[in-house]
């Protein structure tokens, strides 16, 4: 075809093809002309034989100095004068490691697998813990990025896990979480680390850094829990799981077969290990926020609806690495996603429409421009729906219709039957008739039970009262 070079195997086909058909029919199966088939008729030879071996453009400005071959020996000139006059090079001093005496943790980037849940890119990466002595390993899935909230967590977890607490710890010094904090926020940072180790009576240490082998026992674990991670994968057939802990339980029963291969030199050092103490310290961090007019709290760039009786109080919230935990002075509120700012800085937004539903029901029109509006939906053919709506209908009607959807979903609790409904009505290019589908959702009075309430005389509690009772009571 005009543009495109004749190839090898474009060439062996046609040679192939040849021996039976026509120069013709022999181009046209190799992909390639008839004019192109006459001048390989002339001259058989493959393209790469063919292709003129490359040469310097342009003189090269050493030649009078280096002859042929002479580079390789300036080469071994310039190591063996290294050798003899050169700078001193590091030493790895290679240790004798004691049962029970160290744990390692690191984080680790799992971008390379492109994990999806539900069909959408998961950003996170794996807190990896490790025994120095007997290789006893656990992984936890991080979603943000490295952060005291994540390590104390992850090493918690391993710690309760093992049965056991070490007497050293040592990090890489959490860079990551240390970047763009003001020196307060590095002293607390480095105060609640020491904490944390002296709740389990380890000595908290970290490796020199920009070392990467001083911790090199954890860094060369990083690889191959990596490449038992991608093989898992191939053997699974796919790197999308069905939710959240689907993907952390894949991930635990990886570390737990690596785990299984060390049963004996574990189960020796766990002989050695310190107690666990009576309970885990905290493992989040703590603060109080204001719930403002739009229904919600702002924390770290992200905006969180709340339900808008909470409008004006302060809350409390504690920030764990995938999650948050809302009180009111000690109570318990809700337990809300956690979520992360957009990589460019710009604000997000975790929103359950279930906390705005009835005033937008007062306000629909509201919802046309409503900053959080794609975050309000609570699945696809909702959002899908809308568009169509607005397509098709004035705006203020599309916004009623949407409204009165998504009010629908909330007081039937009919969210999924609803969704899938709409999808159906999408594929026909319909759009939702509201009659329809309140009366599809609403319960049907022959499905619910008829509940009789018979009530007792009065005079027939006397029978379980002995005759001195009512005796004394008259």
């Amino acid at each position: 075809m005009p543009g495109r070079h004749l190839t090898d195997h474009q060439m062996r086909l046609y040679m192939t093809f040849r021996q039976t058909e026509t120069i013709a029919v022999a181009a046209a199966k190799a992909s390639f002309s008839a004019a192109t088939a006459y001048r390989i008729e002339q001259d058989p030879r493959l393209p790469s034989a063919k292709a003129e071996p490359r040469e310097r453009r342009r003189p090269d400005p050493l030649s009078d100095i280096f002859g042929h071959g002479v580079r390789r020996t300036l080469e071994r000139r310039i190591r063996a004068w290294r050798a003899l006059h050169g700078a001193e090079s590091e030493v790895v001093f290679r240790q004798t490691h004691e049962p029970g005496r160290t744990g390692l943790s690191d984080f680790t980037d799992m971008g390379a697998f492109a994990i999806t849940i539900g069909g959408v890119a998961l950003d996170h990466r794996l807190y990896h813990f490790r025994l120095v002595y007997s290789g006893f390993e656990h992984a936890h899935v991080v979603l943000g990025g490295e952060s005291f909230v994540a390590l104390a967590e992850g090493l918690q977890n391993a710690l309760w896990a093992l049965g056991g607490a070490l007497f050293e710890h040592r990090s890489d010094s959490l860079s990551a979480a240390f970047r763009n904090l003001d020196r307060d926020a590095r002293e607390d940072l480095t105060r609640r680390y020491d904490d944390l180790c002296a709740h389990y009576g380890m000595t908290p240490t970290r490796n020199n850094k920009g070392v990467a082998h001083d911790n090199g026992s954890i860094e060369s674990s990083h690889g191959h829990l990596k490449r038992a991670i991608k093989d898992a994968l191939l053997m699974r057939g796919g790197a999308d799981f069905a939710d959240l802990p689907a993907y952390r339980h894949f991930i635990d029963e990886i570390v737990s077969r690596h785990n299984a291969r060390n049963r004996s030199r574990i189960d020796a050092e766990r002989a050695q290990l310190k107690a666990l103490p009576d309970r885990r310290t905290s493992d989040y961090e703590e603060v109080g926020v204001r719930v403002t007019t739009s229904g919600g709290f702002t924390l770290r760039k992200v905006f969180y609806s709340v339900p808008s009786r909470l409008i004006g109080h302060r809350l409390r919230v504690r920030l764990y690495d995938d999650r948050l935990d809302v009180f009111i002075g000690g109570t318990p509120l809700m337990t809300l996603p956690r979520g992360r700012a957009h990589p460019s800085g710009k604000h997000a937004q975790i929103v359950n429409y279930r906390h705005v539903i009835h005033a937008l029901r007062k306000k629909p029109m509201a919802l046309l421009n409503l900053v959080y509006r794609d975050q309000l939906f609570p699945r696809e053919a909702f959002r899908r729906t809308f568009d169509a709506l607005l397509e098709r209908l004035p705006e203020r009607q599309a916004c009623r219709i949407m409204v009165d959807l998504l009010a629908l979903a909330h007081e039937r609790a009919c969210e999924a039957e609803l969704a899938e409904a709409l999808g159906d009505g999408l594929r026909a290019d319909d759009l939702p008739d509201m009659t329809a589908l309140r009366a599809r959702f609403t319960p049907d009075p022959a499905k619910m039970p008829t509940v009789v309430v018979t009530l007792a005389p009065l005079q027939s509690y006397e029978t379980l009262l002995d005759d001195s009772q009512i005796r004394d009571a008259a």
